[in-house]
């Protein structure tokens, strides 16, 4: 089977508002499954294409302080 994930997370995730994609978020992190961890990466990579510069290097920062 070929599956898009991204795709189907966007899909998934589309129209949210902040309150909401925020609960998704909150929730795929307490909820520890591994099944969710794709899920966050193709949130991280809509962050990470949407974020100048600057940003990003301060995500780089924390994530080598939390690593």
């Amino acid at each position: 089977m070929d599956l898009d994930i991204r795709r189907a997370v966007l899909h998934n995730l589309h129209g949210n508002k902040k309150n909401e994609l925020q609960e998704t978020i909150v929730d795929a992190i307490h909820n520890g499954e591994e099944k969710m961890l794709p899920g966050l990466g193709v949130l991280m990579e809509v962050i990470w294409n949407k974020s100048d510069p600057a940003f990003r290097d301060q995500m780089l920062t924390r994530l080598e302080q939390g690593v």
